[in-house]
């Protein structure tokens, strides 16, 4: 995995860089007390995984990954636990509150590394299914049985014919892994099949004998995409 580090503090940014080395399948490529010289690194280089301070003069970490177009894996490095609850809906990978060991690096690591990998394996090239990481399996899941998903903070639940499954991902993640031309995101915890849908209401749509709700901001595309 290749990722750069964000910090206002160089003694944090060394302890990052000392823990990195010892992560085998991690380079660290960068390190960054500035986060607007990080943003334009980001702009030219791919990134897998930014490990990212909060408190920083002139942007908040917070509001670093908010402006972020293209999202790479984030793992927030702090010494304040109280952000714990927004990261993590800004679907940070993992929260680590400084001073942070060895192991509990490792664990964040492991975890960008999981996300990295079911997102590569998911979705193959012109087929009609998915596999899905639930617990330590992997279930493959045709597009056909999908009625819609929903999320909650970094778990989406697949609601399928005849059962649910509870996989581990963000809703971000969910969306660049569908085809678009299958699925369509009504509201900001739902994804809906296209097929599936019977009606379409002012606040809500019809799956099946179910009801979803439709947010404001995505009912024009989902309009669009039945225009």
């Amino acid at each position: 995995m290749k990722a750069i580090a964000i910090d206002d503090e160089p003694m944090a940014l060394e302890v990052v860089r000392s823990l990195a080395a010892k992560v085998p399948f991690l380079e660290l490529e960068a390190c960054f007390t500035d986060a607007f010289k990080a943003l334009e690194y980001l702009q030219r280089e791919p990134v897998d995984v930014l490990f990212l301070d909060i408190k920083m003069p002139d942007i908040s970490g917070l509001e670093f990954v908010a402006s972020l177009q293209k999202k790479p894996l984030v793992i927030f490095t702090t010494a304040y636990s109280e952000h714990a609850v927004t990261s993590f809906e800004l679907d940070a990978i993992d929260y680590l509150l400084k001073p942070f060991s060895l192991a509990r690096f490792v664990k964040a690591c492991n975890k960008a590394q999981e996300h990295l990998q079911l997102r590569n394996k998911s979705v193959a090239p012109n087929k009609d299914y998915i596999f899905l990481k639930t617990g330590y399996e992997q279930v493959k899941v045709l597009y056909d049985e999908i009625l819609y998903m929903e999320a909650a903070g970094n778990y989406i639940t697949f609601v399928l014919e005849e059962k649910k499954l509870l996989s581990r991902m963000t809703i971000n993640e969910l969306c660049e892994l569908l085809p678009a031309d299958r699925f369509v995101r009504v509201h900001r915890s739902y994804v809906v099949a296209k097929d599936r849908i019977n009606k379409i209401e002012r606040h809500q749509v019809c799956v099946k004998d179910q009801v979803v709700p439709v947010g404001a901001s995505f009912m024009q595309k989902l309009q669009h995409s039945y225009s």
